[in-house]
């Protein structure tokens, strides 16, 4: 089999492909493609910090950094949650709820323009192929490491 006929081949060069343009649409608004899908993952009632970096696929260092480039930027803040004071909790400031519309709308355009070209049928293949894929990787990772997925 050659490698441009893998599936690791046309995933990594998609995601690398919208990795660039939401990069570039990012820069417009002084921030990063990472910054972008943190303020899009952060809802009104907060996230533990901790659910970000699995979201992200990130390390929890990256993270960390990322983080702290966040509020010192003043996009969000960190709270200890009311019910687990060892949970820290990020939220939105103004700043970052005015952010996250516009990066949301980067998005939703993004996605329309797909839409237009895709139909329900052939998104509902993708998704499915999509989720065997995820699957299949967790099993893998589970057999190499003895953890979930979702626990790195």
């Amino acid at each position: 089999m050659n490698i441009q006929e893998t599936v690791d081949f046309h995933l990594r060069s998609t995601l690398f492909a919208i990795r660039r343009m939401y990069n570039l649409l990012a820069a417009e608004n002084g921030i990063t493609q990472g910054i972008g899908y943190v303020l899009v993952n952060v809802g009104r009632e907060g996230v533990p910090a901790t659910k970000i970096a699995p979201m992200m696929g990130m390390s929890t260092s990256s993270l960390s950094r990322l983080l702290k480039n966040m509020e010192d930027d003043g996009l969000i803040y960190r709270q200890s949650d009311e019910n687990d004071r060892r949970v820290a909790k990020v939220f939105l400031t103004p700043r970052g709820v005015e952010l996250r519309a516009k990066v949301r709308k980067v998005v939703l355009d993004f996605n329309n323009k797909l839409f237009e070209k895709i139909d329900q049928a052939e998104m509902a293949t993708f998704m499915r192929v999509n989720e065997v894929i995820r699957q299949q990787v967790c099993n893998d990772l589970a057999h190499l490491t003895g953890n979930n997925c979702d626990e790195d």
